[in-house]
């Protein structure tokens, strides 16, 4: 588990393919390693890597096929910089939001622009995981726990301040830039539970797609008083 607050901005230092896997190896900075032993978790820009070799400036993870597929660390080239956050421990600060480093879709930035010392992002999450971004709520955006201001559809803006642009990787982002995406933990939770013993129910799926939350069910569940 992680909180969405990032540690140090590393930098990927070499990539390489092994089958369809990949093997990447991060540069760390600032980045404290000294309590950090093999089979640990480190988030790289929201995706929980295990940590499989130390050496000594960095550390390097293997990336299976599932986790390309799904994340924007498909296609990663060495240079690229990421977001770095250790594994809470029961003494962390938690700063941010609960964060499991497991990404549920594949954002796009429509847009941003300067508002004061700020920037605002406009951003675009997949049909099927904007009924869980809520205006107030919680959201993970490269593993940067961050404050939805509003939504609009599928559509939702951030307000990033200048603290969070200079520590992460925010402030290189430009319209079009995929980023990944992982709802609050809570909305996934709920949802599930709601459906009570329709979860069974292999058309009642959900971050993947499928019926989720219907009114029908809200009325079931007294939600919706006739």
């Amino acid at each position: 588990m992680f909180t969405g607050i990032i540690q140090a901005v590393g930098e990927v230092a070499a990539v390489a393919p092994q089958g369809e896997d990949t093997r990447l190896r991060i540069a760390t900075g600032k980045l404290d390693l000294a309590d950090v032993a093999l089979g640990d978790s480190i988030a790289v820009d929201g995706v929980c890597l295990t940590v499989v070799d130390l050496p000594g400036d960095g550390f390097q993870a293997d990336v299976s096929a599932e986790t390309l597929r799904c994340t924007a660390l498909r296609g990663v080239r060495a240079g690229r910089r990421v977001n770095l956050e250790k594994a809470l421990t029961p003494t962390t600060h938690l700063g941010g939001h609960l964060v499991s480093g497991h990404v549920d879709g594949l954002g796009e930035v429509v847009k941003r622009y300067s508002e004061g010392r700020s920037e605002r992002f406009v951003m675009r999450a997949p049909d099927e995981l904007a009924r869980y971004i809520a205006a107030k709520g919680s959201i993970c955006i490269n593993g940067i726990s961050l404050t939805v201001n509003s939504v609009s559809g599928a559509e939702f803006m951030l307000n990033i301040v200048p603290h969070t642009l200079q520590e992460t990787t925010m402030g290189a982002l430009q319209a079009g830039d995929r980023v990944n995406l992982e709802i609050d933990i809570i909305a996934r939770y709920l949802e599930r539970l709601l459906l009570g013993e329709a979860a069974a129910d292999p058309q009642a799926t959900l971050a993947g797609g499928g019926a989720g939350i219907s009114e029908a069910l809200l009325r079931r569940s007294g939600f919706i008083k006739s």
